[in-house]
C-alpha cells in the first residue's frame, strides 16, 4: 500500500501543537463537565479536538474523521469510508485530572478497518511517538532527533513478566488474569502510553479486560505493529482489533510482541 501521500512533519506538529494547547488549560485552573456516559470533559479536551479535526480536515478534506468529542457519522454512512482518521484529542482525561501527567494526543488512520498509521504525543514529556505502515516506528523527545522505536528496546534476560496494567480499570477480571502468568512485576500507567510501552520493551504484556473506544487504540495499534507487536482480542487471541466497526466499542484485548511465548488463561 502507497501511504507517501500522508505528510509526517505536517502531522508531528498536529498532535505537539495540540500537546501545547492541552498543557496551557493543565497549569492552570479549569472546569470539569460530566458528559452524558458518566465520563469527564474538560476545556483542554475540546481544544484539543477542534485543532486536530480542522488540521486534519485541512490537510486531508476527503478523509473523514472519527472522534471521541464529534458528532459522528452513523453506520450506514461510516461502511464506506476507506480511510479515516480516528482521534482521541486527551486521551486519559481521568489522569489530566488528577495532575499525574500519564494522558496523550492520539490519531490513528484505519484503511477498511487496518490500522496503518499513527501520531501519539504525551504532553507532559513533549515525547512524540509514530509510525507508517511499511515504514517503521519512530520517536523524538522535545523536538529533537527523530529515532527509530527500535533503537529504544532494550534486551533483558529476567523471566519475570511485567505487567502494565491501567490506573483506572484494574478490575477484578484482570486481576485473576494477570494471577495465570506466574511471578510478575506489575507497572500501572494511564491512557495509552500502556501500550507504548510495549513497543519500548518496557512492559511485556498489556491485557485489557474493561471497556476501550476504538480511537483509544488505533494509533498507537499502528505503532505496535511496526515494531512486531500485536492487540489480539480476548479471550480467543487469535484475531487483532479492527476499526470502524457498527459499534466503536473495543473488545477486550490483549497487547504483546507476536513472537512472546506468554500465554495467558
Amino acid at each position: 500500500m502507497d501511504l507517501s501521500w500522508i505528510k509526517v512533519s505536517e502531522m508531528v506538529n498536529l498532535v505537539e501543537m495540540a500537546a501545547q494547547l492541552i498543557l496551557q488549560v493543565y497549569t492552570g485552573s479549569f472546569e470539569v463537565i460530566e458528559k452524558d456516559d458518566k465520563s469527564p470533559l474538560t476545556l483542554a479536551d475540546k481544544k484539543a479536538n477542534d485543532y486536530l479535526c480542522a488540521g486534519l480536515k485541512n490537510l486531508y478534506p476527503d478523509i473523514p474523521i472519527i472522534s471521541e468529542e464529534n458528532k459522528n457519522d452513523d453506520y450506514e454512512i461510516r461502511k464506506n469510508y476507506s480511510f479515516c482518521w480516528l482521534v482521541d484529542p486527551l486521551d486519559g482525561t481521568k489522569e489530566f485530572i488528577k495532575r499525574n501527567g500519564q494522558f496523550t494526543v492520539n490519531i490513528g488512520l484505519s484503511y477498511f478497518g487496518k490500522p496503518v498509521a499513527g501520531f501519539v504525543n504525551i504532553p507532559c514529556s513533549m515525547e512524540t511517538y509514530f509510525a507508517i505502515a511499511g515504514q517503521g516506528a519512530f520517536y523524538r523527545e522535545n523536538g529533537k532527533e527523530i529515532i527509530k522505536i527500535s533503537d529504544l528496546r532494550e534486551g533483558r534476560d529476567s523471566e519475570i513478566v511485567r505487567v502494565i496494567a491501567s490506573n483506572s480499570h484494574l478490575n477484578d477480571e484482570t486481576k485473576r488474569l494477570i494471577e495465570t502468568m506466574g511471578p510478575v512485576e506489575l507497572k500501572n500507567v494511564g491512557s495509552s502510553i500502556k501500550i507504548l510501552w510495549i513497543a519500548e520493551n518496557k512492559a511485556d504484556i498489556y491485557p485489557r479486560i474493561a471497556p476501550t473506544m476504538e480511537w483509544d487504540t488505533c494509533a498507537t495499534h499502528a505503532i505496535l505493529n511496526e515494531v512486531g507487536g500485536v492487540l489480539l482480542k480476548y479471550p480467543d487471541l487469535e484475531e487483532e482489533l479492527v476499526y470502524n466497526k457498527p459499534n466503536l466499542l473495543n473488545p477486550y484485548f490483549i497487547s504483546q510482541m507476536s513472537n512472546s511465548r506468554i500465554t495467558p488463561k
